[in-house]
């Protein structure tokens, strides 16, 4: 049986349940006070109801009122069931609608909140975000699409280029064969990063932000010191509750963009971490050109690229690197925030939680 059905035999089931309580009650209480006599001799022609009559009366009443009881409740029960169920079959047809693809279909329930109210809005919630998604997934893959087709087109077009010039330096097409295919395997690795972190496949350690953040700038000092930035790194100790290969790949991803995108040359990089009591943070904030706020609204997208990124051989980006950065820190709750420096250059914030709600002052965590 159906819904419906299921709460109209309810509703039924109690109204006929309430009237033959009510009729028994009556017809009890009544009869304690009418006699079952026999009629006196000399009286037989007179009427005297006694509680046989009383009876015959009261029952084919009874039966009728049951009766209409029973109609009044199934009609009054299919009814209210319908009402009742209203919401829910508008759920249902805006589910199917989403099993088919079509997610911009809302139920936009209406009236007082209640259960149906609030389960329609998270619904609708639930709808926003697949659609966000499915649109963000959706770019994701054109773009990644875009960035893996191109060094295999520039791959398949150098081959041909040397299989109709036999004289062709091969050394030389060797080389940049071999470039082309470092970008290849890096945004191929970037992207199954992003997925790991999408999909929060990882495992949780207590790990100290400040120690990761003296590693990465230690692994890329190298670079710092051919392009001229001054790297520093101090700020309190920072513990979280996390992946160390995430956030490392994190931080190192920080760090890299700040001192590639430090244009010119001879900038400087700072790295901080600080604790408070219900969050941490770790902020990297680097020297450089002046940035314009939908500029930089928009690094954080994957496959998105700042107007003054170097190109060269230590860095040949795949715009994936504040995307990353963001996706992780979402996958350990927390956000990314960019803010574009008064004087040039960038400030990115990444905020964590405490592993503990309330971290206790002066005890470091074990």
């Amino acid at each position: 049986m159906t819904a419906r059905m299921k709460l109209t035999l309810s509703y039924a089931g109690i109204v006929v349940v309430s009237g033959l309580l009510l009729l028994a009650a009556v017809g009890l209480f009544l009869l304690r006070y009418v006699p079952d006599v026999q009629i006196p001799q000399g009286l037989e022609g007179m009427f005297i109801p006694n509680r046989s009559d009383l009876m015959r009366a009261f029952v084919p009443v009874a039966i009728l009122v049951m009766i209409v009881l029973l109609a009044i409740g199934w009609a009054g029960g299919w009814w209210l069931a319908g009402r009742m169920l209203a919401p829910l079959n508008r759920i249902g047809y805006a589910a199917q609608l989403a099993a088919q693809g079509s997610l911009s279909h809302r139920v936009a329930l209406e009236g007082p909140r209640d259960e149906f109210r609030d389960l329609a809005d998270v619904f609708d919630s639930m709808l926003d975000r697949l659609e966000q998604n499915m649109a963000e997934q959706q770019r994701f893959a054109a773009n990644a699409s875009h960035e893996l087709r191109t060094p295999l087109a520039i791959s398949q077009t150098m081959l041909d280029v040397a299989r109709a010039d036999p004289d062709r330096d091969v050394d030389e097409l060797i080389d940049r064969l071999q470039e082309v295919n470092v970008r290849a395997i890096e945004v191929t690795e970037a992207l199954l990063l992003l997925s790991r972190a999408d999909r929060r496949a990882f495992t949780r350690e207590i790990v100290d932000l400040s120690l990761l953040a003296e590693e990465a700038a230690e692994s890329l000092l190298p670079l710092a010191e051919k392009r001229g930035v001054a790297v520093d790194v101090a700020g309190d100790a920072a513990i979280v509750l996390g992946n160390p290969a995430l956030l490392q790949q994190l931080i190192m991803n920080l760090v890299h963009n700040a001192i590639v995108h430090n244009l010119p040359a001879d900038g400087a990089v700072t790295v901080r971490t600080h604790a408070q009591e219900r969050a941490l943070a770790l902020v990297v904030e680097n020297t450089g050109p002046h940035l314009p706020p939908h500029v930089v609204a928009a690094l954080a997208e994957p496959f998105q690229r700042g107007a003054e990124r170097a190109r060269d051989a230590d860095h040949v980006g795949v715009g994936l690197g504040l995307a990353i950065v963001q996706r992780i820190a979402q996958a350990h709750d927390g956000s990314l925030v960019l803010t574009a420096r008064p004087g040039g250059g960038l400030n990115v914030t990444v905020w964590l939680p405490h592993p503990l709600p309330y971290p206790l002052q002066g005890h470091p965590v074990a």
